[in-house]
């Protein structure tokens, strides 16, 4: 069954493709033009086109298409897998591995290699992302959990949405950081400016996170940072928002940063409970081989 999205307009003006973009944060421009292409988007019953200027009291409908199937080909990746039952797979991420397919990333992602080591996986989300619960970013290094049957992707994304699972990472971040300890409680949306970034925005979703100064070199701090919540690139707009973003972040630092393969976050512990038999587990993976050569190369310069 189609997925569909209903809006009524009560007080915004203009065009419906700007309203949809500035209405649903969670499409782009594009995604949203494509769709009014397509003539899944009406008013009242009527398909309408992207100059469409909506009134107060229209009520939109969004008939959502199914997405096309891609081509998934199990491959040889050589996955980091940390730990496997008949239940969940934990995975250390390298960076620089997109975690499904995309149009632009149809092979080489963390779910091309699950489909070659792994024999099953949840079919919960949908063809493109099976058995993926959570996911960090390209760029990002680190844990993730994997679900290998429907009940136990729905207890682990439970947890998520609870709270109750533990995720802390490490970051590199510019600058040098006065205090211990932070709590960073700012709404969390698609920027308005350059809708491939997020942004700390009025109405954005709720997103908290902690932090812990682990070392302080010169211009730069090292910690550690635990999520309550689990937003789109929440880490690094929140360090960006205090003025402290992460290293070698291409979206959300400075241009003279430290090289790298991407910003200097790593996912380096995970814990949830079991789904089947309650246990508490707990995983922990080092540092990427560049994070603690720069490391180094920081503290010798002090």
């Amino acid at each position: 069954m189609d997925n569909q999205i209903e809006i009524i307009i009560k007080a915004e003006t203009g065009r419906i493709d700007k309203v949809l973009n500035e209405r649903l944060a969670d499409y782009s421009r594009s995604q949203i033009q494509q769709w009014i292409k397509e003539q899944c988007v009406s008013i009242d019953g009527k398909v309408v086109k992207a100059n469409y200027k909506v009134s107060a009291g229209d009520k939109i409908l969004i008939v959502i298409p199914e997405p096309e199937e891609l081509d998934l080909v199990p491959e040889n990746l050589e996955l980091d897998i940390v730990y496997e039952d008949e239940d969940v797979v934990v995975v250390n991420k390298p960076q620089g591995m997109v975690v499904h397919p995309s149009a632009g990333h149809p092979k080489g992602t963390l779910v091309n290699g699950l489909l070659h080591q792994i024999k099953n996986l949840s079919t919960i989300n949908d063809v493109v992302r099976p058995g993926i619960v959570h996911r960090i970013d390209k760029d990002t290094s680190g844990l993730l959990m994997v679900a290998k049957n429907d009940r136990a992707h729905e207890a682990l994304a439970k947890q998520l949405k609870d709270k109750t699972s533990l995720r802390k990472y490490v970051a590199l971040v510019h600058g040098e950081i006065p205090h211990e300890k932070g709590r960073i409680e700012a709404p969390i949306g698609r920027s308005k400016v350059n809708r491939k970034m997020q942004a700390v925005i009025e109405g954005g979703k709720e997103a908290v996170t902690h932090f812990e100064v682990l070392q302080r070199f010169e211009d730069y701090t090292l910690i550690e940072l635990q999520l309550e919540t689990g937003r789109t690139h929440q880490i690094r707009v929140h360090m960006q928002y205090i003025g402290y973003p992460v290293a070698g972040d291409p979206l959300y630092g400075p241009k003279k940063t430290l090289k790298g393969n991407g910003q200097f976050l790593h996912a380096k512990l995970l814990g949830f409970e079991h789904p089947t038999t309650g246990e508490m587990m707990v995983f922990e993976a080092p540092l990427p081989e560049i994070f603690k050569k720069t490391l180094q190369q920081l503290k010798e310069k002090d």
